[in-house]
């Protein structure tokens, strides 16, 4: 590394290969503690932190400076680095000390709001304010140097590989059929609006048209959309596409790409192919299609083995076309009481779910609820099915089949954290393959694409799609790891007729459908290649990797769960002279709404303002 700057080395890194060597350090003061002798300064920078000493035999005015710093004050320390003489292990650097010979305070600082240390109990809002202040936590600093790994990583891997990293526009075209697209207006085109983009999805297809052939970019994305905390309203995704390969080839370059960020950034060595699992298999198997595969806990089809009960809960269910689906709990026979059960079963109602039927299975004998309508053949059928040996709880439901599904899938996870069977520092990926190219939307009242209108069907699809669209399945495949969608990718479609069939069958008609998309399809009559591709979304694969639980962790300035910016207070009101320059009225609806944020913020900095005056002026 060219040496540019007369630091010495990182705080974090001064350890006893230093020992003896005069060294330069810059950072902020963590901890003063003044023995009146002996003064211990604590300094820290992004790498962390390092034992800094000054005694009263380095003159007065060294110590007078030490007496006058306090937290979170800038300095530079000159110092020789010698062996401390009680070693905290706990440190990277602690066998050794700076005994300072010089330091100059370059800044000083404010009392802050809170303590610059991990596991600070100080509210989100608070720190999110601060976000400054909160971004020098060593927890924090860590996460986002992980993640600038991950890019090193992803730029190296498709260097290497001869993938051309090209941008494409922020100001779009708005497509309205996937999330809330956040609008731009524009001054020159009264009444007409950019989007920014959601995707670039199209962008990087016309590419393969231009004969780019292998495409990628870390692409800036933004979704109007209710937040949770594994999504923010503007997010990154690693985005590639490709001429000329199937599923494998476009598969076997993300493995690559996953196996060199593993182990470039987690030192894991991936192994490879990754398994493979289709969506129904998923589905059953698993309860949806993100599985987490990590532990089993396997969801069983009881169908067979209840279709003729007398529980009419049971075969009634089967006999109106829906299934008797269940799992097995290990050793949560004793862990797992009634009541704790009877909120289990109040949760999935959330699912549709009409109820939770369950059995405990001790000593070669079964308890509950259910019990009493269990045959012997159901007896023995379940011990098989589950292969049931002493201690286990078993749960049922029985409804149609995305219920069933639905339930246990959030069963599953929750019975797998509450009994602690999930192995820690373990990545486990799974391809999920062979997906529904139509998925159901109950809000919307109809059928939409499952992951966007320019996906392939397989080839019995192209043919359901003048007739039966909604039983057609995708040439696509969607990268999951530990439970959690890291990305997805489709085969293209790349010829006009097929489009054309795809937007008849989510119900656009031929002029909506050039209205909104012309440009595709003009470009699929000029010799497009067949193409696919795959993105991944880099703040959830980052979170995952630092062991988050938030995306926010993994970002620099996030957005709140009410997707507002508290530091800068953004969103915000502007003047009426630029809302005269881009030909908008605020809807007075909307004007008590308005009120309120102006209110709002009239309010923040009105606090602001009194708490910094009563900060002592430098």
């Amino acid at each position: 590394m060219m040496k540019m700057d007369k630091r010495t080395d990182y705080c974090g890194n001064i350890t006893s290969k230093y020992e003896g060597i005069e060294v330069t350090l810059f950072g902020w003061v963590q901890r003063v503690r003044n023995l009146g002798n002996l003064v211990f300064i604590d300094l820290r920078d992004r790498e962390g932190i390092v034992q800094v000493v000054v005694n009263k035999d380095s003159g007065k005015e060294l110590m007078t400076i030490a007496d006058e710093l306090g937290s979170e004050y800038v300095i530079e320390v000159k110092g020789k680095v010698v062996k401390r003489s009680s070693v905290n292990p706990d440190m990277k650097t602690g066998e050794v000390e700076v005994d300072a010979t010089k330091i100059d305070i370059l800044n000083k600082s404010k009392v802050p709001p809170f303590e610059i240390k991990d596991d600070i109990t100080a509210a989100e809002q608070t720190r999110l304010k601060y976000r400054y202040l909160d971004l020098r936590r060593p927890t924090l600093q860590k996460a986002i140097i992980l993640r600038a790994k991950i890019l090193r990583a992803v730029h190296e891997f498709f260097d290497e590989n001869g993938f051309i990293d090209i941008e494409t526009p922020i100001l779009g075209k708005s497509s309205p059929e996937g999330a809330r697209d956040y609008l731009v207006p524009s001054r020159i085109y009264p009444g007409s609006f950019y989007a920014l983009p959601q995707s670039p999805q199209l962008f990087k297809q016309l590419l393969m048209g231009a004969g780019f052939d292998k495409y990628y970019q870390l692409a800036k994305c933004f979704r109007d959309e209710d937040l949770r905390g594994d999504r923010q309203p503007e997010f990154t995704q690693i985005d590639m596409e490709t001429s000329f390969l199937d599923e494998k080839g476009v598969q076997d370059y993300t493995e690559g790409l996953l196996k060199k960020i593993m182990k470039d950034v987690m030192n894991i060595d991936l192994k490879t192919p990754i398994k493979r699992i289709t969506w129904t298999d998923s589905m059953n198997k698993y309860g949806c299609d993100k599985p987490d595969t990590r532990y089993e806990m396997f969801i069983h089809d009881l169908s067979p083995i209840f279709k003729d009960s007398d529980f009419k809960v049971f075969s009634g269910a089967i006999a109106d076309g829906g299934y008797v689906k269940g799992l097995a709990v290990k050793n949560g026979a004793k862990q797992y009481s009634r009541k704790k059960i009877d909120e289990k079963a109040d949760y999935i109602k959330r699912y549709h779910a009409k109820g939770l039927a369950w059995v405990k299975y001790e000593d070669g004998e079964f308890s509950g609820p259910v019990s009493r309508f269990l045959t012997d053949e159901n007896k023995e059928a379940l011990i098989k099915e589950f292969n049931l040996e002493g201690e286990e709880l078993v749960v049922f439901v029985a409804d149609n089949w995305k219920v069933c599904c639905d339930s246990l899938n959030h069963l599953r996870r929750e019975f797998a954290k509450e009994t602690g069977i999930i192995p820690k520092d373990v990545y486990d990926f799974v391809w999920v393959v062979d997906w529904p190219l139509f998925e159901y939307d109950e809000g919307l009242g109809r059928w939409i694409a499952a992951h966007h209108p320019f996906t392939m069907p397989d080839d019995e699809g192209i043919k359901l799609l003048d007739t039966e669209p909604h039983k057609a399945h995708a040439r696509s495949y969607d990268i999951v790891m530990n439970g959690d969608e890291m990305g997805g990718g489709s085969i293209r479609i790349h010829k006009r007729s097929i489009q054309e069939k795809m937007f008849k069958a989510l119900g656009f008609t031929k002029k909506r459908a050039y209205e909104q998309f012309g440009y595709l399809m003009d470009a699929l009559d000029m010799g497009f290649p067949p193409h696919a591709g795959l993105a991944i979304g880099l703040d959830r694969f980052a979170m995952m990797l630092a062991q988050k639980d938030n995306i926010r962790d993994v970002t620099a300035f996030p957005k709140n769960a009410n997707a507002s910016e508290p530091m800068m207070h953004a969103p915000a009101p502007v003047t009426d002279q630029q809302l005269e320059d881009i030909g908008i009225q605020v809807d007075p609806a909307f004007e008590k709404s308005v009120k309120d944020t102006e209110a709002r913020l009239e309010q923040e900095a009105a606090e602001d303002a009194a708490k910094n005056a009563t900060w002592d002026e430098d």
